[in-house]
């Protein structure tokens, strides 16, 4: 089956029931996140989001009708800020699983795509009454969805709903000029009280043993293999890329469901930089997913060229070549 012959609806209360961590992190517990001895940032952000859970889980201080209620142990907001690869992820879906429910996670464009579903208004009162709400991916790039999410925000911590956000930093800007708190705290003031910022740093875990992408397939091979698996999918590239184009990135997701391999030829560098920014919606769902890729045409991680990777995209594109470059090579040893 292709793709591109699937155009799923989705209704808003889809969108909202699946505000919860994806199923590749579906049992992300704190015990299981294991810090990198040689990165001592990595234990302090675990005691950081441990601590911050607790504190959601206590019971609220009881106030006497003479006595003042208790000034709040913290911030409503937990902010972790690092690179590529350090177990950002890992921690807040953790801090979902352990925080009191009602809860939500979603990536910052899932939010984004609410509000378009929703209306501002209704987003609010959908999640309103939450404990926590939980965004990975935070994403400072887009003036107008930066403003959007950040108001969201805004509304939703007067409601008394706390806080937790991941953002990727640049692997070469560690340091200097690094996408991190700073720029967070600035281009959101209206959340700058809100959030403790908390680093995160070390290497790519995906990437840890290996570097490059692997040898691209043959055609034939691909088309083999997705044969054998009735689950799977095989699309020639160009023509996947043309029905993403047609599709709501909200709908990225239902475009996978019951999928279990993706085969992919013909693969090739996308020619802009709105094809390039659905791609990165689709490969996110695909890592969500944990769907291993097969693929033929140019190496996985050649699917955005040079002058996308030097631009203000840049965050974005460097997170979907590691994270599809890890799905090559499941795909790879299948």
């Amino acid at each position: 089956m292709r793709l591109a012959d699937r155009n799923p609806q989705v209704a808003p209360a889809r969108l909202v029931a699946e505000l919860v961590p994806p199923p590749r992190f579906a049992d992300a517990r704190f015990a299981t996140y294991r810090p990198d001895p040689n990165e001592p940032s990595q234990a302090a952000a675990l005691a950081a989001v441990t601590a911050f859970a607790d504190r959601l889980a206590a019971p609220p201080p009881r106030r006497g009708f003479f006595r003042k209620a208790a000034a709040p142990a913290g911030r409503p907001g937990i902010y972790l800020d690092g690179g590529f690869g350090v177990g950002k992820t890992h921690l807040l879906t953790s801090l979902w699983h352990a925080a009191p429910k009602p809860a939500a996670y979603g990536t910052f464009v899932e939010f984004t795509h609410l509000v378009g579903a929703l209306g501002f208004a209704g987003t609010v009162d959908a999640l309103g009454g939450l404990r926590l709400l939980c965004v990975d991916e935070f994403e400072l790039d887009d003036p107008g969805d930066t403003v959007l999410v950040s108001s969201l925000l805004s509304r939703l911590v007067e409601r008394g709903v706390a806080l937790a956000a991941t953002s990727n930093t640049l692997p070469d800007k560690l340091g200097e000029g690094r996408f991190a708190a700073d720029d967070f705290l600035r281009e959101i003031q209206a959340l700058s009280s809100q959030f403790d910022a908390i680093r995160v740093d070390g290497p790519d875990y995906r990437h840890r043993d290996a570097v490059d992408a692997p040898a691209p397939l043959a055609p034939e091979t691909v088309r083999e293999r997705t044969a054998a698996d009735p689950a799977a999918t095989l699309d020639d590239w160009p023509a996947l890329l043309e029905h993403l184009a047609r599709l709501h990135p909200s709908r990225y997701g239902a475009l996978l469901d019951d999928v279990t391999l993706v085969g992919l030829t013909g693969l090739a560098p996308v020619a802009d930089q709105n094809t390039a920014l659905r791609v990165v919606v689709f490969v996110d769902r695909l890592y969500d997913r944990s769907l291993p890729v097969l693929a033929s045409g140019v190496p996985v991680d050649q699917i955005f060229p040079p002058d996308m990777l030097a631009g203000g995209y840049r965050k974005k594109y460097l997170r979907a070549l590691s994270r599809i470059t890890a799905l090559a090579r499941e795909g790879a040893t299948r």
